[in-house]
């Protein structure tokens, strides 16, 4: 959802009611590149806020652009789910536009291609018709399928189980439950359920695996395999990136961001307490 004002002294016929666009020097094709060149700013600052980056990284490489480019009066205000940009002064025309930016899976891929990016337009290697190709290319880069998140969450778990002292039956059912974790998260628990419910079922879900392979396998270490399986769904990204926007003084995108990874801390506790709860009640008692 977005809102656009780009307004001057008089409105051209045959303009959308939605955007208003003149120049104040009377130069419509000069208030055309300068519209264009803080959407495309915005466009930037977009990919990079809904993949993970921080909110200094989204201000600094709208603001490179736009500088770059020659548009001197930008300005630009991030939060951690919003982009607010306007111009104008007496020489550039006035642009307002507030984007909302959705909440999404961190690509960081995406980040590393935009900062890449940006470095190139500042070298001067970049026209802006090369930019829009480039960055639209960048939006629609495909994410990684869900047999590779599967696979590589798999592993990942199985080597973490083993770095918390797990062994080798420990490792290979780290490996299932990894995989098993996944397949929830991408194909029902994400499409299906709020967040909260989400991680609240796919902690239990963990917990549920790991004490069945602890109680069919003797010699198996229960820890070891749950923390395997849980360290997939802590939001390390979100928390990160939140100390990150407390030291650099974003504090409203920090505490939202903090409160979001606290939320999902929660959530896991309340899924692995709940099923041993429920295990201890059938099973009577589980040995850890």
């Amino acid at each position: 959802m977005s809102t656009e004002i780009f307004t001057s002294q008089s409105r051209p016929a045959g303009l959308a009611d939605a955007a208003e666009l003149t120049d104040t020097a009377g130069d419509p094709a000069r208030a055309c590149r300068e519209r264009e060149i803080l959407l495309l700013a915005l466009q930037a600052g977009r990919i990079l806020l809904e993949n993970g980056a921080e909110i200094f990284r989204v201000e600094d490489t709208v603001y490179r652009i736009c500088r770059f480019y020659g548009l001197k009066s930008a300005s630009a205000f991030v939060v951690s789910n919003a982009i607010f940009l306007t111009s104008g002064n007496e020489e550039e025309a006035q642009f307002a536009k507030v984007q909302q930016i959705p909440v999404n899976v961190a690509n960081l891929s995406r980040v590393a291609q935009v900062n890449q990016l940006s470095r190139q337009i500042e070298a001067g290697r970049r026209s802006l018709a090369e930019v829009r190709r480039e960055l639209t290319r960048i939006e629609h880069t495909p994410g990684f399928s869900v047999p590779q998140q599967v696979a590589a969450a798999s592993i990942a778990g199985a080597c973490f189980s083993f770095m918390f002292g797990g062994g080798i039956l420990d490792f290979a059912c780290s490996l299932l439950i990894g995989a098993l974790l996944q397949l929830y998260m991408a194909r029902i628990g994400k499409p299906n359920f709020s967040k909260i419910v989400c991680n609240i079922l796919g902690s239990g879900w963990v917990t549920f695996l790991s004490l069945l392979c602890h109680r069919l396998l003797p010699g198996t270490h229960l820890e070891s395999m749950m923390i395997g399986g849980i360290i997939l769904m802590v939001p390390g990204v979100a928390f990160t990136n939140a100390i990150r926007d407390f030291a650099d003084g974003d504090y409203i995108s920090g505490s939202v961001r903090m409160l979001d990874a606290l939320l999902v801390f929660f959530c896991i506790a309340m899924g692995v307490g709940f099923m041993i709860a429920v295990w201890n009640r059938l099973m009577g008692g589980v040995l850890l």
